[in-house]
């Protein structure tokens, strides 16, 4: 059974480690990058961080959620995360929630939904699809307003 302290101690925690991907989606738009910032948890551990690179990449792949799960299956030796949180500013889209399922992710942890390409609740449901071999729970609205207000801020000031 789970008590309102074990509760609000996951909130608090999620709400810790969604601080920290928006310290990433920062330093994505200082590179001039779209503001996405991304972590990965393992056991309280921080074990992959990432924001968005594909500017400066070169890269279409280089988004935050796969950076941080590439720096986190290095680190551990593994591309299984089994029984990880990613914790990302933005809803994943259609490739960052496949490869979310590929590398067997516990948990996702998302703040801002993204009406125009989110594959996790707003389009195609990837995360929870039955016939998936893999499904990820999914919480959204962690820091909501802050991590929309730091994306259409960039998009706002880009349009200047």
């Amino acid at each position: 059974m789970v008590s309102d302290a074990d509760t609000l101690d996951n909130q608090q925690s999620d709400e810790g480690f969604m601080e920290r991907a928006l310290a990433e989606a920062e330093c994505a738009a200082k590179d001039g990058e779209v503001p996405v910032g991304a972590i990965l948890v393992m056991a309280g551990e921080v074990k992959g961080r990432g924001h968005n690179t594909v500017i400066g990449s070169a890269d279409p792949s280089a988004h935050a959620e796969v950076m941080a799960i590439r720096m986190a299956a290095k680190s551990i030796g593994n591309y299984r995360l089994t029984g990880s949180t990613l914790y990302s500013t933005i809803e994943p889209c259609a490739m960052c929630a496949g490869t979310l399922i590929h590398a067997r992710i516990g948990r996702l942890v998302y703040g801002a939904p993204d009406p125009r390409a989110g594959a996790v609740d707003t389009h195609f449901g990837i995360c929870g699809a039955d016939f998936l071999n893999h499904q990820v729970s999914v919480t959204g609205g962690v820091l909501e307003s802050r991590c929309r207000e730091m994306i259409q801020s960039f998009f706002r000031d880009r349009r200047e």
